[in-house]
């Protein structure tokens, strides 16, 4: 009887160990991103996923357009290789959801978020956006991306 009773406790234990995951998500948090993501259907999703092509960026940059890039490259990575474009903000990715930068985010001018090759990027944007802001883009393909298409003849300006 002792040995039925551990097995039956051992069985329930393992039912509840394994159901558990199931059970405890953030019903909340699933029903926001059901919200969100419910723009995504079929030839839209490529739109809402505001990715900005490079040579959009370039020429929106050019044109003197209200634009804010956020470089969110580690530390390392963006001391290397950097933006100049006036009002860069370098704000790594495991700082920029800190409420005293997302503060210093703008609303009203169009925010460029840009990484390495876009992956990183693209995870920010979206997280951005989730919490409520709507101007912000992932620079498709990140610095690499830039930088292989600036070349000497796109990058020189008359």
């Amino acid at each position: 009887m002792k040995k039925l009773t551990v097995l039956f406790i051992s069985g329930i234990a393992l039912m509840m160990a394994f159901s558990l995951p199931v059970i405890a998500y953030d019903q909340l948090l699933a029903q926001s991103y059901e919200h969100y993501f419910a723009p995504f259907k079929g030839k839209a999703t490529g739109k809402a996923m505001q990715q900005m092509p490079v040579a959009a960026f370039v020429k929106a940059v050019r044109s003197g357009a209200a634009v804010e890039v956020i470089d969110i490259r580690t530390p390392a990575e963006s001391a290397l290789i950097g933006f100049t474009i006036p009002g860069t903000m370098i704000l790594p990715m495991d700082q920029i959801f800190k409420p005293e930068n997302l503060a210093r985010i703008s609303r009203d001018k169009k925010v460029v978020v840009s990484c390495k090759a876009g992956h990183r990027g693209m995870a920010v944007t979206t997280a951005l956006r989730h919490l409520g802001f709507n101007n912000v883009y992932n620079l498709k393909g990140g610095t690499m991306a830039l930088m292989k298409h600036l070349n000497p003849k796109t990058a020189y300006v008359e």
